[in-house]
């Protein structure tokens, strides 16, 4: 298998299929991005697939289906998505080693660039 821009847990990837299943018989998956807004910079966006863009990046989870913006490319480099119900809130996460900083409710945060060289020496060591 080759390197994947983001990786998916078993709890997005049931969420993933989830909303595939109750969207029509058009729904493929979903579409990860970032946006410029909120108060710390920038925001994750998630969309509805059903006509998939050939430069999107993707990923696969057990039939869960994820294109990724290329845009959004460099700032989602390494970021692991997964679905977290608490008692106030449900929604997708992301655990993103690219992120600097967030506001106080979560909603927005700071991205920077992933650094390549640095990405290069992980995959090295993880060769090795």
């Amino acid at each position: 298998m080759g390197f994947a821009v983001m990786t998916m847990t078993d709890v997005a990837a049931n969420r993933v299929k989830e909303i595939v299943e109750g969207s029509g018989a058009d729904a493929k998956g979903i579409r990860v991005g970032v946006k410029k807004g909120g108060c710390a910079g920038m925001e994750y966006t998630i969309d509805l697939v059903t006509d998939p863009n050939p430069k999107d990046d993707h990923i696969e989870r057990d039939g869960a289906h994820v294109w990724i913006d290329p845009a959004a490319i460099l700032y989602l480099l390494g970021t692991q998505i997964d679905f977290e119900t608490t008692t106030l809130r449900s929604g997708f996460t992301f655990r993103n080693p690219n992120q600097t900083s967030a506001c106080g409710c979560g909603e927005s945060v700071e991205l920077k660039a992933a650094d390549l060289a640095e990405l290069a020496k992980a995959k090295e060591i993880a060769a090795n």
